[in-house]
């Protein structure tokens, strides 16, 4: 039975990915969860598994090419009735497409976009209007055109923009069901201005989608064109040059450091007393490591940040200037830098507040570990709302991150030292590590970040203050 391997969702706003390399070849036998292609994004380079096994029968991409999500990049000829249910799920879908066919009135598998069972209401009421009606309505309801929010668009879609069609100049109603009306609301889509692909030019749910990927495009790169950059000389006139291509995910963080560096900041330093600290960390490492994990100044960061993050909730939220409001996050998604072979990534650990901090060593070391392999996805390095990055075990005095725009804060940790420390009148040998905050001028205060700084110092050199007030 011959199978099709498509390539799956990526993240948000990601529609395709550059084939790096290919893993296999025609002919080759492969299990479930092998490797089949290298795979490359704006956010990541990772490894994309096969969802069957068998013999690989026919390959759909090429090394240098594009792989597009949902679309089939291998043929697998399967042994036994292992494909059942991917047959079953192709079956589906052509049931689906076809019911679509007849009646648009439903959303996806008849549900409305929440999953609940749909049920009628005043747009449905809408499809079923005579034409002049819907023609009122339509001309009543539809939203003005805005742009989808820039501090999102972070994994913008390779994709050609879609042009946008011209919205109906003749009062004929646009042809859409409700659920995917709904979905255009909510993503601050003109409706009007979609192009339809389906039956008739029928309005799909992708169609409303790649629309809104347009509008992000454009708006990046508009964003990226307004950057003044002087033009550079040519340097080859001087002596020998090699020039060298920048990978996606090295693309990617110029830009972002570039939206980043448009930030008002400053940096904040303090050193945290982390003697006891060590002392802990140390005693308590062999029932960390019978956990399966290493317990590392790092994960204890984390959990020291989240605590932090409640108290002072300002360093917790974004800032949208075009509506001129703060928004502050109820979520504790904190990201860690890792310096991996082709670049800096930040995984994300969420919910870092309902977790202890043998969970979160755990998590923490399964994602730089993923990041360094290759395995991981853009959707876990999506979402954070405060970042840590730690040199310490590379070496330095002090630095100054930069925020991971649309965050307003980073807490950097260097390379801690014994000093000598005037303590009860006399010198005494303890750990100090150096601590550096930079942050949103914009909507944190000098002051706010001192505060927040000596707290987390405080909470590292008595690890109760987190119980007492975190």
């Amino acid at each position: 039975m011959a199978t099709e391997v498509k390539l799956p969702e990526l993240g948000e706003n990601i529609s395709s990915g550059d084939v790096v390399k290919v893993l296999v070849s025609v002919g080759d036998t492969v299990e479930v969860d092998q490797p089949l292609l290298e795979l490359e994004t704006d956010k990541a380079s990772f490894d994309v598994p096969s969802t069957a096994a068998g013999t690989v029968k026919e390959i759909k991409v090429e090394e240098g090419g594009q792989a597009e999500v949902g679309k089939t990049i291998m043929i697998i000829e399967e042994s036994g009735n292992g494909g059942a249910d991917s047959k079953g799920a192709d079956d589906q879908e052509d049931a689906k497409a076809e019911a679509d066919k007849k009646d648009g009135k439903m959303g996806k598998d008849g549900k409305d976009e929440d999953g609940g069972a749909s049920s009628e209401t005043s747009e449905e009421a809408e499809e079923k209007a005579t034409p002049s009606d819907k023609s009122d309505d339509a001309a009543k309801s539809a939203p003005a055109s805005k742009s989808a929010p820039a501090q999102e668009s972070g994994d913008a879609s390779s994709s050609a923009p879609i042009s946008p069609a011209p919205g109906p100049s003749d009062g004929t109603p646009v042809p859409a069901a409700p659920s995917v009306r709904m979905l255009a609301r909510e993503l601050g889509v003109d409706i009007t201005q979609v192009r339809g692909s389906g039956p008739g030019g029928r309005i799909t749910d992708d169609d409303v989608k790649k629309h809104t990927k347009s509008i992000i495009q454009r708006a990046s790169t508009s964003q990226s064109a307004s950057v003044s950059r002087p033009s550079l000389p040519d340097f080859s006139a001087f002596g020998e040059t090699e020039v060298e291509e920048m990978s996606k995910v090295r693309r990617r963080t110029a830009e972002q450091m570039e939206i980043s560096w448009s930030i008002p900041v400053v940096t904040q330093h303090d050193r945290a007393d982390v003697t006891h600290l060590e002392e802990l960390r140390k005693s308590w490492s062999k029932r960390a490591e019978k956990a399966g994990t290493k317990l590392t100044v790092t994960a204890i960061a984390l959990k020291i940040a989240a605590a932090a993050l409640k108290k002072f909730p300002q360093f917790n939220a974004s800032i949208d200037m075009e509506q001129n409001r703060i928004i502050y996050k109820k979520y504790y998604h904190l990201g860690v830098a890792v310096d991996t072979e082709r670049g800096l990534l930040v995984p994300v650990l969420r919910d870092v507040d309902k977790k202890n901090i043998l969970e979160i060593s755990s998590e923490l070391q399964e994602l730089a570990t993923k990041a360094r392999e290759k395995k991981i996805k853009p959707d876990e390095m999506q979402g954070a709302s405060f970042t840590i990055t730690n040199l310490g075990g590379i070496g330095g005095t002090s630095f100054t991150p930069i925020i991971n725009a649309p965050e307003v804060a980073i807490l950097g940790m260097s390379r801690g030292s014994i000093e000598p420390v005037w303590t009860d009148g006399e010198f005494k040998p303890r750990m100090m590590l150096p601590l550096s905050l930079t942050y949103d001028h914009r909507i944190i205060d000098g002051a706010d970040a001192a505060r927040f700084l000596r707290w987390i110092a405080e909470a590292m050199e008595e690890p109760l203050l987190m119980a007492l007030e975190g």
